[in-house]
């Protein structure tokens, strides 16, 4: 059983492949408008597992971001109870559906998540570990808590649900982390070896961002510089400590400048923006209501143009959704105290590539790189390059006019995996690529895209639980069509309305 789908671009080379994929039912379909590429990774989500399921769980999350492309994904710890590696206490909020599972800490019975609920998930994902206990800001987390989730610590004792869900980042998010704890915080990432992902933004009161449309709708303003104190002083911090630091959701184009200043320097800094801030500014706030509510808030009109501009310069290292499942009921209760964030998995792909590639600021190469392999990177999933294993392992066989080789991944050995990142093929050769042969212990993981399909957002179609979304009826362009974890079709929409 394979669909078989012809003429696939391979993304940023130019060349043609025909790609064949395990599946439900044989198929056979002209991709000659699809690229294949390496998976999109988003370092960025929220799944509300364990304590909130009511607005995602793991199974939902990760069926959104099968839809939307993703092959890889990073949990944030705000879970409730907190993912900070202490032992959960029965009675607190969300403790029994992790001790009803047989496990004692968040992480753990989230990197066995699959085992306790008999189920498997769609999708990659490794885990990020509070920075504080409990997220409350106000006692770093103890190293000796969670370093033995990290995936290099005690290899031997760790079973294989262990290994794939590791802790590999420390972060706060939703809340900077406190001046109390700063250089604890520092000390503890420098220690482990993870890096910082740094939610910047801290703001004690006001609800969107501080200009005329607060005035209009009669809110308490956030000034943009609540972001940019918190960029300049971690960057003092970096470049005091060495630590990387990852800023999340940068929205301001002053913050941007400090960045780009920051990197000139050499200074270990990474960041990211979302979709939203490229797409909308603070006067979304006027017809989507508290659907455009979020944290940074959407900030002005100049503001969404300098952060386009720092996208196209490269200041931007990566594009990540911050997946923030909310259930319409809270979304209602207006601006004051309505919860901040939107889901975006399933969107995000489209969305960017309307504005970003429709709006001549960069390539779908380009787009396709702050999707996949730049979060890739980030997150230490360093994708390989195939050539090596197509020079070694494709056999030549004869082809119409030129010659076809097949490329069968069965016949490489373990040592020698690596995922697809490019093809490089002659101009007299065409590869066929065959996942059904591809053993287990060699897996690959690919989204097929369609980078010129015309689409309408409709959340109602979402496989996410949660609907909270600014974009739904937005047309936007390009669209992911299958998602292939570890050489298998975990989601297709080929042929399908979706």
């Amino acid at each position: 059983m394979t669909l078989t789908l012809h003429d696939i671009k391979v993304w940023n080379t130019g060349e043609v492949i025909d790609l064949i994929v395990p599946s439900d039912t044989d198929e056979t379909v002209d991709a000659s408008v699809m690229t294949i590429a390496p998976g999109f990774e988003d370092p960025h989500v929220h799944f509300r597992d364990p304590g909130q399921t009511y607005k995602e769980s793991m199974v939902s999350g990760c069926a959104a971001a099968a839809s939307g492309g993703y092959t890889n994904v990073l949990i944030m710890p705000n879970t409730v109870p907190a993912m900070d590696g202490v032992k959960v206490t029965a009675g607190e909020p969300g403790a029994s559906e992790v001790l009803d599972a047989g496990f004692d800490t968040v992480i753990d019975y989230l990197q066995h998540y699959e085992q306790a609920h008999d189920v498997t998930l769609p999708v990659r994902y490794d885990l990020c570990v509070c920075a504080s206990k409990g997220r409350a800001g106000k006692e770093a987390t103890d190293v000796a808590d969670w370093v033995g989730y990290l995936p290099e610590h005690d290899d031997d004792n760790k079973d294989a649900y262990q290994l794939c869900h590791p802790v590999t980042a420390i972060s706060d998010d939703g809340s900077a982390v406190t001046p109390e704890i700063l250089d604890q915080v520092f000390d503890n990432v420098k220690e482990s070896g993870l890096y910082l992902i740094e939610h910047c933004e801290h703001h004690d009161t006001g609800a969107v961002n501080e200009g005329p449309v607060s005035r209009e709708l009669g809110v308490p303003g956030i000034p943009e510089d609540t972001e940019l104190r918190i960029v300049e002083r971690d960057i003092e911090m970096a470049r005091k400590t060495g630590v990387h630091v990852h800023f999340q959701h940068v929205s301001t184009a002053i913050s941007f400048d400090a960045i780009r200043k920051a990197k000139a320097e050499g200074l270990p800094i990474t960041c990211e923006t979302a979709p939203h801030y490229i797409a909308l500014c603070d006067e979304a706030l006027l017809k989507y209501g508290t659907l455009a509510k979020m944290n940074p808030p959407l900030r002005s009109e100049e503001d969404r143009k300098a952060t386009i501009a720092a996208v196209a310069d490269g200041t931007v290292d990566l594009l990540a959704t911050d997946h923030a499942p909310h259930t319409m009921e809270e979304k209602d209760l207006g601006f004051l105290d309505a919860p901040n964030g939107i889901i975006g998995l399933e969107c995000a792909y489209g969305v960017c590539h309307k504005i970003l590639v429709d709006g001549g600021f960069i390539s779908d190469e380009r787009l396709i790189e702050l999707m996949s392999t730049a979060p890739a990177e980030l997150m230490g999933h360093i994708k390989a390059d195939i050539t090596a294993l197509l020079d070694e392992y494709a056999d030549a066989v004869p082809g119409d006019d030129d010659t076809k080789r097949v490329l069968d991944l069965g016949k490489v050995p373990a040592e020698d995996r690596a995922d697809l990142v490019v093809l490089n093929i002659d101009d007299d050769t065409k590869r066929v690529l065959d996942l059904g042969r591809v053993p287990e212990s060699d897996q690959v993981d690919l989204v097929v895209l369609n980078t010129g399909e015309e689409w309408t957002v409709d959340p109602e179609k979402f496989h996410s639980s949660a609907r909270n979304t600014p974009f739904g009826g937005w047309q936007v362009t390009g669209r992911p069509l299958a998602t292939i974890i570890g050489s298998k079709l975990v989601f297709s929409r080929i042929n399908k309305e979706d």
